[in-house]
Protein backbone atom coordinates (compact mmCIF):
# COMPACT_ATOMS: atom_id res chain seq x y z
CA UNK A 1 0.00 0.00 0.00
CA UNK A 2 1.37 3.32 -1.32
CA UNK A 3 -0.74 6.39 0.50
CA UNK A 4 1.09 9.26 -1.40
CA UNK A 5 3.12 9.26 -4.09
CA UNK A 6 7.20 9.32 -3.59
CA UNK A 7 8.50 13.08 -2.70
CA UNK A 8 11.10 14.90 -0.39
CA UNK A 9 8.30 14.73 2.43
CA UNK A 10 7.89 10.24 1.35
CA UNK A 11 12.04 10.24 1.97
CA UNK A 12 11.77 12.06 5.20
CA UNK A 13 9.50 9.26 6.37
CA UNK A 14 11.48 6.89 5.31
CA UNK A 15 15.14 8.34 7.06
CA UNK A 16 12.64 9.11 10.00
CA UNK A 17 11.47 5.65 10.25
CA UNK A 18 14.77 3.93 9.97
CA UNK A 19 16.58 6.36 12.12
CA UNK A 20 13.82 7.87 14.38
CA UNK A 21 14.92 11.15 13.41
CA UNK A 22 11.71 13.47 13.82
CA UNK A 23 9.78 14.72 10.25
CA UNK A 24 8.48 18.26 10.26
CA UNK A 25 4.82 18.73 9.77
CA UNK A 26 3.34 21.12 7.34
CA UNK A 27 2.96 23.29 9.39
CA UNK A 28 6.76 23.54 10.08
CA UNK A 29 7.65 23.30 13.44
CA UNK A 30 4.42 23.11 15.37
CA UNK A 31 3.34 20.25 17.05
CA UNK A 32 0.38 18.19 15.20
CA UNK A 33 -2.37 17.56 17.61
CA UNK A 34 -3.00 14.63 18.60
CA UNK A 35 -5.84 12.33 17.97
CA UNK A 36 -8.57 12.46 20.49
CA UNK A 37 -9.10 9.27 22.52
CA UNK A 38 -12.31 7.83 23.72
CA UNK A 39 -13.29 5.48 25.97
CA UNK A 40 -12.52 1.36 25.21
CA UNK A 41 -16.12 0.18 25.78
CA UNK A 42 -17.41 -2.95 27.28
CA UNK A 43 -16.45 -5.37 23.97
CA UNK A 44 -12.57 -5.18 23.68
CA UNK A 45 -12.19 -8.86 22.58
CA UNK A 46 -9.79 -10.91 25.10
CA UNK A 47 -7.29 -13.12 23.64
CA UNK A 48 -9.28 -16.07 23.99
CA UNK A 49 -12.61 -14.55 22.54
CA UNK A 50 -10.56 -13.69 18.95
CA UNK A 51 -10.33 -16.30 16.11
CA UNK A 52 -7.07 -17.66 15.90
CA UNK A 53 -7.37 -15.92 12.14
CA UNK A 54 -6.31 -12.34 13.26
CA UNK A 55 -5.05 -10.28 10.50
CA UNK A 56 -5.86 -7.39 8.93
CA UNK A 57 -8.67 -8.73 6.88
CA UNK A 58 -11.74 -8.99 9.09
CA UNK A 59 -13.70 -10.02 6.28
CA UNK A 60 -12.80 -13.48 5.67
CA UNK A 61 -12.24 -15.78 8.17
CA UNK A 62 -9.59 -18.75 7.75
CA UNK A 63 -11.63 -21.77 7.19
CA UNK A 64 -14.66 -19.87 6.46
CA UNK A 65 -15.88 -20.38 2.33
CA UNK A 66 -17.52 -16.91 1.96
CA UNK A 67 -16.79 -13.51 2.68
CA UNK A 68 -18.97 -11.50 5.50
CA UNK A 69 -21.59 -9.48 5.18
CA UNK A 70 -21.82 -5.77 4.58
CA UNK A 71 -20.06 -3.31 2.25
CA UNK A 72 -16.57 -4.32 1.99
CA UNK A 73 -14.28 -1.02 2.63
CA UNK A 74 -10.73 -0.18 3.31
CA UNK A 75 -9.41 1.82 6.03
CA UNK A 76 -5.91 3.00 6.04
CA UNK A 77 -3.66 5.81 7.25
CA UNK A 78 -0.31 6.61 8.80
CA UNK A 79 0.72 6.54 12.44
CA UNK A 80 2.89 9.26 13.31
CA UNK A 81 3.92 10.96 16.54
CA UNK A 82 2.68 14.92 17.24
CA UNK A 83 6.39 16.01 15.78
CA UNK A 84 5.34 14.20 13.00
CA UNK A 85 7.89 11.55 12.67
CA UNK A 86 5.91 8.05 11.55
CA UNK A 87 5.69 5.14 13.56
CA UNK A 88 7.27 1.77 12.17
CA UNK A 89 6.45 -1.31 13.78
CA UNK A 90 3.03 -0.04 15.80
CA UNK A 91 0.51 -2.22 16.32
CA UNK A 92 -2.75 -0.94 15.23
CA UNK A 93 -6.36 -2.54 16.09
CA UNK A 94 -9.45 -2.30 15.55
CA UNK A 95 -12.88 -4.11 16.53
CA UNK A 96 -16.49 -3.46 14.98
CA UNK A 97 -20.00 -5.05 15.17
CA UNK A 98 -21.04 -7.35 12.49
CA UNK A 99 -23.48 -6.28 9.70
CA UNK A 100 -26.17 -8.04 12.62
CA UNK A 101 -25.10 -5.39 15.16
CA UNK A 102 -23.66 -8.32 16.87
CA UNK A 103 -19.81 -7.59 19.28
CA UNK A 104 -17.25 -10.78 18.85
CA UNK A 105 -17.40 -10.73 22.85
CA UNK A 106 -19.56 -13.19 25.50
CA UNK A 107 -20.61 -9.89 26.82
CA UNK A 108 -22.97 -8.98 23.70
CA UNK A 109 -25.86 -10.48 25.08
CA UNK A 110 -28.12 -9.07 22.01
CA UNK A 111 -30.53 -11.92 20.84
CA UNK A 112 -28.64 -11.43 17.05
CA UNK A 113 -26.75 -14.20 15.15
CA UNK A 114 -23.15 -13.61 14.96
CA UNK A 115 -21.55 -13.31 11.22
CA UNK A 116 -19.26 -16.38 11.58
CA UNK A 117 -17.42 -14.77 8.14
CA UNK A 118 -16.45 -11.36 10.21
CA UNK A 119 -13.88 -11.68 12.03
CA UNK A 120 -14.38 -8.50 14.66
CA UNK A 121 -11.15 -7.75 15.00
CA UNK A 122 -8.26 -7.54 13.83
CA UNK A 123 -4.87 -6.30 13.85
CA UNK A 124 -2.30 -4.94 11.41
CA UNK A 125 1.82 -3.46 12.55
CA UNK A 126 3.10 -0.33 10.50
CA UNK A 127 5.45 -0.89 7.85
CA UNK A 128 8.47 1.57 7.39
CA UNK A 129 6.39 4.60 6.47
CA UNK A 130 4.42 3.98 9.47
CA UNK A 131 1.12 2.85 7.12
CA UNK A 132 -1.48 0.32 8.46
CA UNK A 133 -4.58 -0.62 6.42
CA UNK A 134 -7.58 -2.99 6.92
CA UNK A 135 -10.22 -4.43 4.98
CA UNK A 136 -13.45 -4.82 7.07
CA UNK A 137 -17.09 -3.51 6.40
CA UNK A 138 -18.70 -0.11 7.15
CA UNK A 139 -19.57 -0.01 10.46
CA UNK A 140 -23.25 -1.46 11.37
CA UNK A 141 -25.58 -0.15 13.32
CA UNK A 142 -25.58 -0.92 17.05
CA UNK A 143 -28.33 -0.15 19.40
CA UNK A 144 -27.87 3.50 21.36
CA UNK A 145 -24.72 4.39 19.32
CA UNK A 146 -23.69 6.09 15.84
CA UNK A 147 -21.88 3.83 13.16
CA UNK A 148 -18.24 3.08 14.25
CA UNK A 149 -15.30 1.44 14.53
CA UNK A 150 -13.01 0.78 18.14
CA UNK A 151 -9.41 1.53 17.38
CA UNK A 152 -6.09 1.08 19.56
CA UNK A 153 -2.54 1.84 18.77
CA UNK A 154 0.48 -0.28 20.98
CA UNK A 155 4.40 0.33 21.05
CA UNK A 156 4.91 -2.93 21.96
CA UNK A 157 2.71 -3.51 25.22
CA UNK A 158 2.69 0.34 25.96
CA UNK A 159 -0.86 1.37 24.84
CA UNK A 160 -0.74 4.83 23.07
CA UNK A 161 -4.13 5.24 22.29
CA UNK A 162 -7.71 3.87 22.43
CA UNK A 163 -10.20 5.71 19.74
CA UNK A 164 -13.09 5.47 18.06
CA UNK A 165 -13.56 6.64 14.30
CA UNK A 166 -17.34 7.54 13.12
CA UNK A 167 -18.38 7.41 9.49
CA UNK A 168 -18.33 11.55 7.92
CA UNK A 169 -21.61 12.99 7.60
CA UNK A 170 -23.43 9.88 9.29
CA UNK A 171 -27.04 11.41 10.57
CA UNK A 172 -26.53 10.00 13.62
CA UNK A 173 -23.29 11.02 14.98
CA UNK A 174 -24.90 14.77 16.13
CA UNK A 175 -27.13 11.93 18.76
CA UNK A 176 -24.34 10.30 19.95
CA UNK A 177 -23.28 10.88 23.46
CA UNK A 178 -19.43 10.37 22.86
CA UNK A 179 -19.58 11.83 19.53
CA UNK A 180 -20.69 14.79 20.83
CA UNK A 181 -17.62 15.49 23.21
CA UNK A 182 -15.70 16.38 20.43
CA UNK A 183 -14.70 19.56 18.83
CA UNK A 184 -14.99 20.33 15.42
CA UNK A 185 -11.61 19.60 14.43
CA UNK A 186 -11.81 16.58 16.89
CA UNK A 187 -14.55 15.11 15.04
CA UNK A 188 -12.71 15.46 12.14
CA UNK A 189 -9.77 13.88 13.30
CA UNK A 190 -11.52 10.83 13.67
CA UNK A 191 -13.90 10.71 10.70
CA UNK A 192 -14.00 8.51 8.15
CA UNK A 193 -14.48 10.22 4.66
CA UNK A 194 -15.16 7.29 2.26
CA UNK A 195 -14.45 7.69 -1.45
CA UNK A 196 -14.05 5.29 -4.29
CA UNK A 197 -10.55 4.36 -5.76
CA UNK A 198 -10.47 1.63 -8.57
CA UNK A 199 -13.34 -0.16 -7.87
CA UNK A 200 -12.36 -0.09 -3.86
CA UNK A 201 -14.31 2.02 -1.29
CA UNK A 202 -11.64 3.02 1.01
CA UNK A 203 -11.29 5.84 3.82
CA UNK A 204 -7.64 7.42 5.07
CA UNK A 205 -7.39 8.09 8.51
CA UNK A 206 -3.99 9.39 9.93
CA UNK A 207 -3.59 8.79 13.38
CA UNK A 208 -1.12 10.97 15.65
CA UNK A 209 -0.29 9.54 19.41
Amino acid sequence: MKIEKPGRRSLLARVSALFGVAVLSRAGHAALKQTPGAAEGPFYPAPTMRYPDIDNDLVKVEGVVKESGGEIVTLKGVVSNKHGAVLSGARVEIWQCDINGKYLHTGDSQNLPHDPAFQGYGHDITNLQGEYSFRTIKPAEYPGRTRHIHVKVLNGEQELLTTQFYVEGEPNNRKDGIYRRLSGSEAEAVSMRFVENNGTTEAVVNIVV
